[in-house]
């Protein structure tokens, strides 16, 4: 019954935007087949036409679908050189402009939370000063009189977004199932790593956590600034934190009379956001222009985390091997690492490969945002991949996403934005540091260190092998004599080779004390 309420409501999600006459963009309605269009057509039979411009209607049709695809819309707007101007103006008040709720709600919601003391600790709650598809925000003063955000879930947006996810899990396996196409993009694991970071956002305190972490890392930024969290009266439903005084990347008008400098702002939020990814494997994965503040000295300001991307050493080290071999053109490097990371199958050739990578790099290279149409580079690195069955990769989806929204924020501020050139500073750097003698040296030292507790363990298993012969030649199966004296031999030569493994984890000591004293650390 629940499988059939969940097909009903996907169902329900595409007439809401057919309706809206935003099930596909109308500038692509004459690649569609005619089924399509019919369906399409049909769904919006005897309606009166839809007011407002396109984006105006997808966005009433997002909003009305629920968070999940408001934060579609969201990545959407960051791409107005994909869609029409008016499409992204539409979309852009999802950004933090939807419909708040009461505030006698939210003053339920802190007592509930808080206790019914809570105006002893906030003072000053202010009328809702933003409010996005998950939460709202507040501005009040703690019992300090220092300015702070108050941050409140919205009344049932749980049981919403589990709907939504449900909704869109039975999707994913539809389109799996009934359209081939779509299975190297392997839309189940994608859904499946999209629900996850919605579904963590139910949580503010996972939020506020995140938020600290990220605060750790961006103390070693000069023009990266994020808000402490107030623990004391952070729960599941209310974050609080330090209030960030600055000008909503949003407001654009403002931004300009300001007299910050645009340029560097720029230039600032992908190098950040790159050295946040391949330096500490972390980043702040919903980088919308709602999500960011020019600061008054010119510097970046970061809210809102509730999905925070991550991404591990290996995946590091191929992203950056990947994107410095297409700033030094070396396209034959960059599809042997897609070779090596098991991106691209083995029964293509790296050469054939190699040359389809340099068909998207070339006509880019060198060349500033402005010049560049990111759609039309996406389209054709899409049908690249396409033809050599490249999968695409759950754990670097929200790394991707990201990185698609952060160029087309800094595109917004500076149209002349250069991303590859303001890159590869950072990447260069990384290169050099990881895949160079210290960072050899490091490798070297991490895989003494796996030997060491490798063979450490070694005894034990041998122990309970040993155990294993013992009872089944107990139990009536035929068990040698010399199998045990083998094993025996085995077991005794393993306290030999854990003295071995011990020594071998004093070099990787050694090894290390070299790096902090001829390297500097």
């Amino acid at each position: 019954m629940n499988k059939l309420l969940t097909f009903f409501r996907l169902i329900g999600s595409a007439l809401v935007l057919a309706r809206h006459d935003a099930l596909v963009p109308p500038e692509f309605r004459g690649l569609l087949p005619f089924g399509t269009r019919l369906v399409g057509w049909l769904a919006r039979f005897g309606l009166p036409a839809p007011k407002g411009n396109r984006g105006e209607r997808l966005a009433r049709a997002l909003e009305r679908l629920g968070p999940s695809y408001v934060k579609l819309g969201q990545f959407l707007a960051t791409r107005g050189d994909i869609l029409s101007p008016e499409v992204v103006a539409g979309l852009a008040g999802l950004k933090d402009q939807m419909q708040p709720f009461s505030q006698e709600k939210a003053k339920d919601i802190l007592s509930q939370e808080l206790g019914d003391n809570w105006p002893k600790l906030i003072h000053g709650f202010t009328e809702p000063l933003a409010a996005a598809s998950v939460a709202q925000v507040h501005k009040a003063k703690d019992a300090g009189g220092q300015d702070i955000a108050v941050k409140l879930l919205r009344p049932d947006v749980g049981a919403r977004i589990k709907r939504d996810v449900q909704a869109l899990q039975m999707g994913a396996r539809l389109a799996q199932k009934w359209f081939p196409a779509s299975r190297r993009l392997e839309p189940v694991r994608f859904v499946e790593t999209v629900s996850k970071s919605l579904l963590l956002e139910l949580d503010l305190r996972m939020e506020a956590a995140a938020a600290s972490e990220l605060g750790e890392i961006a103390s070693q930024f000069e023009h990266i600034t994020i808000p402490q969290i107030h623990w004391e009266q952070t729960r599941e439903r209310v974050l609080v934190m330090d209030w960030l005084d600055g000008i909503a990347l949003t407001d654009i008008p403002a931004l300009k009379k300001s007299g910050i400098d645009l340029t560097k702002l720029a230039e600032i939020i992908p190098t950040s956001f790159l050295s946040f990814a391949l330096d500490h494997g972390v980043f702040h994965a919903d980088l919308h222009e709602g999500n960011m503040f020019a600061l008054p000295d010119g510097g970046l300001g970061l809210v809102d985390f509730g999905i925070i991307g991550r991404i591990g050493p290996a995946q590091r080290r191929y992203l950056a091997e990947i994107l410095y071999g297409f700033l030094r053109r070396d396209y034959r490097r960059v599809a042997e690492v897609h070779f090596e990371a098991g991106y691209v199958p083995d029964t293509h050739m790296v050469d054939e490969f190699a040359q389809a990578l340099r068909s998207v790099g070339e006509p880019v290279f060198g060349k500033t945002a402005k010049d560049v149409s990111m759609g039309q580079l996406l389209l054709h690195l899409f049908a690249v991949t396409a033809r050599f069955d490249m999968h695409l990769r759950p754990e670097l989806v929200l790394l991707q996403k990201t990185m698609v929204q952060v160029e087309g924020v800094a595109r917004t501020l500076d149209p002349n934005h250069d991303l590859w050139g303001s890159s590869e500073p950072i990447i260069e750097r990384w290169i050099k540091r990881e895949l160079g003698p210290e960072g050899q040296l490091d490798e070297l030292a991490d895989d003494l260190l796996d030997m060491r507790d490798a063979l450490r363990a070694l005894p034990a298993a041998i122990t309970d092998l040993t155990e294993i012969a013992k009872a089944t030649r107990e139990q009536g199966f035929s068990v040698d004599d010399d199998s045990l004296r083998h094993l025996s031999h085995w077991q005794a030569r393993s306290h030999r080779l854990r003295d071995i493994g011990l020594l071998a984890g004093g070099v990787a000591l050694l090894l290390i004390a070299v790096k902090f004293v001829f390297l500097g650390g």
